[in-house]
């Protein structure tokens, strides 16, 4: 079978002024939070929560997320910006080795976690409505759709690219093929995209095209499974009573998606400065196991000091 294999060159923004571009991989966060803020409404309606409380979550959330993401990316996978290129770990730009708008790249799932546990919990010392297991039980049911738009993102810009693969489901990823300088140089042309374009048109560059592999769309084997952990995760808190179980579904949650990021990095090609760690798993599983032990924790072991309000 061979009819699902496609070569991927897409246009991945819109060119705004200049340098600036709007990502379509910033419209999937964008996306990622209105939904994951729409979910959260209901959440609230259906446990008769003050709105007033859900404003401020979401702001929370988006900055712990979003500054978590890209700590974790840089200590887990890029630590060389913090003396290369510092000010472009918090800002949407690139100073080294010339200015450019880039938007936020680099981030990292790990991070993100960790971001949205210690978000929350600062949260929770302010607005003291419901008990913090009570508020990660419930956060983590947007955050798992969120992931789904998050991965879009990643296969839009191609990337967290497969291993090389000859099943049917290869994509041949153009654009991270050749890199932007590489690209430009070899065609003669001006633009990266205009490069990218000749490569996988113009006959005097079809060799260079089938030079490159078919590779595993890892990001939408991701994206594909995280909807079942969304729809899991709904289902137990509207049909059955997992909901009033402090801590289950944040386990859950931690169990279900760091376990399909543990098989899917598999087939994932390694991230930045990445190493193989421990009998043949890279840093991104064995990041991921101490997530799915804490999570079987929070489902089978966690028992709550106090009833908290």
């Amino acid at each position: 079978m061979f009819l699902l294999k496609f070569d991927w060159n897409p246009v991945s923004g819109i060119d705004i002024i200049g340098n600036f571009k709007l990502h379509f991989y910033s419209m999937m966060w964008i996306i990622a939070f209105l939904l994951g803020w729409y979910i959260m409404k209901r959440i609230f309606i259906k446990e008769k929560v003050k709105l007033e409380y859900l404003d401020p979550l979401f702001i929370y959330t988006v900055f712990a997320t979003m500054l978590g993401a890209r700590l974790g990316h840089v200590l887990f996978y890029q630590s060389e910006l913090i003396s290369q290129d510092f000010f472009s770990i918090f800002l949407p730009f690139r100073f080294h080795p010339e200015f450019e708008f880039t938007g936020f790249q680099g981030l990292a799932s790990h991070g993100a976690a960790i971001g949205i546990i210690i978000g929350m919990y600062l949260y929770r010392r302010k607005y003291k409505y419901k008990s913090l297991m009570w508020i990660l039980d419930r956060v983590v049911i947007p955050v798992a759709s969120g992931a789904v738009f998050i991965r879009i993102g990643n296969f839009i810009n191609s990337e967290i690219i497969g291993k090389v693969t000859d099943s049917a489901f290869g994509v041949r990823f153009i654009q991270d093929e050749y890199g932007q300088g590489e690209a430009m140089q070899l065609t003669g042309m001006k633009t990266p995209k205009a490069a990218y374009d000749a490569i996988a048109t113009n006959p005097q560059f079809q060799d260079l095209l089938q030079a490159v592999p078919y590779r595993h769309p890892a990001q939408l084997y991701e994206a594909f499974c995280y909807v079942f952990v969304f729809v899991i995760l709904w289902y137990f808190y509207v049909k059955t009573n997992k909901g009033n179980q402090a801590g289950f579904l944040f386990g859950l949650f931690l169990v279900l998606l760091w376990t399909i990021r543990l098989f899917v990095e598999f087939v994932k090609e390694p991230q930045g400065e990445e190493y193989i760690t421990l009998m043949g798993l890279n840093t991104g599983q064995m990041l991921s196991i101490p997530f799915i032990i804490i999570g079987l924790y929070f489902m089978f072991g966690f028992k709550p000091k106090t009833k908290e309000a």
